[in-house]
Formats: C-alpha cells, sequence, structure tokens
C-alpha cells in the first residue's frame, strides 16, 4: 500500500524543543515543512507518545532545529533516547530562545515561535510554527532520515 511510497522518502531531520512550567524538551521529528513563505511558518509533527508533546501542549512555543550531515550523534541522543527518563540537555550546549524554548549550540539552521495552530495528524500532533527568531548554525549540510536508519526510537511512534 502506502508503506512504499513513505519508505522511498528522504528528508532532512530536526530536533524540536520546548518549554513548560521550567520543563525542557526535545525530540528528533522529520515531518516538518515550511508551509508558508511570507509570513515565514513552519509545520512541526510530533508523536503523541513523545515526552515532548506533552511539553509543547503546555508551553505554547517550539524550537526547531535543522541537523548538520555530520550530527549523527545529536540526533541519536535526542531520537533514541527518552526525556521521561533522560535530561538530553545535560548532554548539549544550549541556551533559552527568545520566547523560552531551548535553542541548541549546534545546528545548521534554527528557529523558534509560537504555536499559532494545531491539528491532530493520526499518531502525531501537527503544529504550524510562526518564526519569531531563527538564523543560521555552524553545521553544514542535512543529517538525513536515510542516516538514522539503524537507530531504536526512545518511544514507538
Amino acid at each position: 500500500m502506502t508503506d512504499e511510497l513513505a519508505n522511498a522518502v528522504d528528508y532532512p531531520l530536526f530536533v524540536v524543543t520546548a518549554c513548560a512550567q521550567g520543563e525542557v524538551s526535545g525530540c528528533v521529528a522529520g515531518f516538518v515543512t515550511q508551509s508558508s513563505i511570507t509570513p515565514v511558518r513552519f509545520l512541526v509533527c510530533v508523536s503523541k507518545v513523545n515526552h515532548t508533546f506533552g511539553v509543547a501542549e503546555r508551553g505554547g512555543h517550539l524550537g526547531l532545529h535543522l541537523l548538520g550531515s555530520g550530527q549523527g550523534a545529536l540526533a541519536s541522543l535526542f531520537g533514541e533516547e527518552s526525556g521521561d527518563t533522560v535530561d538530553k540537555f545535560a548532554q548539549v550546549s544550549w541556551s533559552s530562545g527568545v520566547t523560552g524554548v531551548p535553542i541548541l549550540a549546534s545546528c545548521a539552521a534554527w528557529l523558534e515561535g509560537p504555536i499559532i495552530d494545531q491539528h491532530s495528524a493520526g499518531d502525531h500532533e501537527a503544529y504550524l510554527v510562526a518564526a519569531r527568531a531563527g538564523g543560521l548554525g555552524s553545521e553544514t549540510g542535512q543529517f538525513m532520515s536515510r542516516q538514522a536508519a539503524g537507530f531504536e526510537p526512545g518511544h514507538p511512534a
């Protein structure tokens, strides 16, 4: 059925970050796309069983970090570990952004902004994020989903 199409697609991976009442969280997301040019907006899908989902629901803002081609270790940390049991942010350099979400020190590009709309997208929640701040990072290239093919997710999708 549609599994063939889904398995044929390769796309860049992002780390999505959120903060609510002092709790920070982050996860790897592959279902991310720019959805508007003016104003700049991104559609970001987060698994509903992921720790970051609950924090995003309470926080109202998201950070989005495009991973560089050599950032497999960072992708593994945020994709294979669960924020339910591991403090991922104790292992990376980051700072609070203008919206309060964690902004990773190392990535290819990033943005942050408020969640302006959301919809259920099956087992993921689709958030529409308006860009409030962002920029280029020090990494180059893009870490693609095929590079993470052997990862064991911290939660089922």
